[in-house]
């Protein structure tokens, strides 16, 4: 499933990361301390690699 926003796509990246030993989860906030998680990685990666040209900054409704 595809980022609906590109604070979404930024979050699971940083999720996606913490996930792979990358960074530290303790250095996660907000949504991507939950995604890391309850997601995943395989999840985390389809919501990372969606491209952010023609997305909002953050998700309407």
């Amino acid at each position: 499933m595809p980022a609906k926003s590109k604070a979404q796509q930024k979050a699971a990246g940083a999720a996606l990361s913490a996930k792979r030993g990358d960074t530290k989860k303790s250095d996660l906030k907000g949504a991507s301390k939950d995604m890391v998680e309850s997601m995943t990685e395989k999840e985390l990666e389809e919501l990372a690699e969606t491209k952010r040209k023609k997305l909002p900054n953050k998700k309407k409704g």
